[in-house]
């Protein structure tokens, strides 16, 4: 099952759930104000008085056919309809007390068990899960898929990174150079902040060691005017820099194929 599909499902349960439990509730807040209702009508037929005593208060009390209620209960007069009135005394917790819950907990029960199942497989996903994008653009081994638009590792694991994160690395991807000035990344992630330059920064410097971590890639500043998104440069015990290549092979620059050989060799006695 996809993750949206299962959000939608723990969606469900939590409305089915909250209406259960409502449902429920509103039936037994129904049924308490009816028992009153009655109780009062059969003690106005007996009391013929207007002052309530503690013999009408008894009498009421018998009357109730939810014997929760008994006691719970008060007696009002209308002055200007020298009528009885009665209102609950019971908290609206008491009320929810006497409806029948147990539909409405099993499905929070199984609600809870769901979330915890997605948090679960969400934790999981990125070390377990191993992606083979069939479809992308590869890039100092780190691979854009244009299936589903993530960005995978050389060894398939998916990249995690912030929605934010995530719309940089494709801007760069897309980029003919790997390249982007400032104006160019403000404009596209903040169009309405009038000056974003320190939220870029702060973003830059989160996503370079997540980029540093997964490729072979490095995001450098041109001048502070843009970024540029490049390969790693490695040095040497010689001294000389080379390339990383996207197959994990060096590439030496300026030492001909005979002296790395030989460089080579003496580094691996040592």
């Amino acid at each position: 099952m996809k993750q949206q599909h299962a959000v939608i499902v723990l969606f469900v349960l939590i409305v089915v759930s909250g209406l259960t439990s409502f449902g429920s509730y509103k039936m037994t807040d129904s049924r308490v104000s009816n028992d009153m209702k009655q109780a009062l009508a059969l003690t106005m037929a007996e009391q013929q008085s207007n002052v309530i005593s503690q013999d009408t208060i008894r009498k009421f009390n018998s009357h109730l056919q939810i014997a929760e209620l008994r006691g719970k209960v008060t007696l009002a007069v209308d002055a200007r309809g020298q009528q009885f009135k009665a209102y609950a005394k019971c908290s609206e917790a008491t009320v929810f007390s006497l409806s029948d819950q147990r539909p409405a907990t099993l499905l929070w029960a199984l609600t809870g068990c769901w979330a915890m199942f997605l948090c679960y497989r969400r934790r999981l996903t990125p070390s377990s899960e191993i992606h083979c994008p069939q479809k992308g653009e590869s890039f100092g081994g780190l691979t854009y898929s244009e299936t589903d638009c993530r960005f995978y590792a050389a060894d398939g694991n998916l990249v995690q990174l912030t929605p934010m994160q995530h719309q940089l690395m494709e801007m760069f991807f897309r980029s003919p150079n790997h390249t982007l000035t400032k104006t160019e990344i403000c404009d596209a992630l903040w169009p309405k902040k009038p000056d974003a330059n320190d939220t870029l920064y702060t973003l830059v410097r989160r996503l370079k060691p997540v980029v540093e971590r997964y490729s072979k890639l490095k995001i450098e500043s041109d001048r502070s005017k843009a970024y540029r998104l490049t390969i790693k440069k490695i040095e040497n015990r010689q001294g000389n820099v080379g390339v990383m290549s996207d197959n994990c092979q060096e590439e030496s620059l300026g030492v001909s194929p005979s002296l790395h050989t030989f460089a080579a060799k003496n580094a691996s006695k040592v």
